[in-house]
């Protein structure tokens, strides 16, 4: 859930360009997408949506095209120099619509349902696993964020910042692409 990904790499950006008050809506829109993820391999709506080839192949190319769409953002945004007190924050709807549309946060999600079981019942364990996931979406989510924020003085260099910008972007494709794959 921590190792980098489209959330992430994101929170990172946000955090660094925007500072931590200005990311809170997205930060927010994150945990509630990741969330909304979370319930829907718990219940098993995940399973009967990618029961469907068309339709799983149609929901992934969405998400690849809006990880690409918000690649190409981050690495194009306007560095700390050029930013105005008008700057457009990142949304707490853009926030939630990459936590759904995170192929990652679906992979590492699923990944856990299907593992070791926490408690001896389906509905205990399913439980388990959705307080403990969703602790740990708020607390990396949050991590993340603030790590941002720490590498902001990187950021006063526009050169330094164009390059720390178009590597996020980078790997945010990279780690989409991984999951993808997967």
């Amino acid at each position: 859930m921590g190792s980098p990904g489209p959330a992430t790499i994101t929170l990172v950006a946000a955090g660094s360009v925007l500072g931590v008050r200005r990311s809170l809506p997205y930060l927010i829109g994150l945990i509630v997408g990741s969330t909304v993820v979370l319930v829907a391999v718990a219940t098993g709506i995940t399973a009967a949506l990618l029961a469907r080839p068309a339709l799983a192949s149609i929901l992934i190319l969405i998400s690849a095209a809006y990880m690409l769409w918000l690649a190409y953002h981050i690495a194009t945004a306007p560095v700390p120099s050029k930013l105005t007190v008008g700057t457009k924050a990142f949304s707490l709807v853009g926030g939630a619509v990459l936590g759904v549309a995170n192929p990652k946060a679906w992979v590492a999600i699923a990944a856990v349902f299907s593992s070791v079981p926490l408690a001896d019942t389906a509905t205990a364990d399913a439980a388990a696993k959705l307080v403990a996931l969703t602790a740990m979406i708020i607390l990396i989510t949050t991590t993340w964020l603030v790590a941002g924020k720490a590498i902001a003085p990187l950021m006063r260099d526009v050169g330094r910042a164009r390059i720390i910008n178009v590597a996020l972007a980078v790997v945010l494709v990279s780690a989409t692409a991984l999951a993808v794959l997967h």
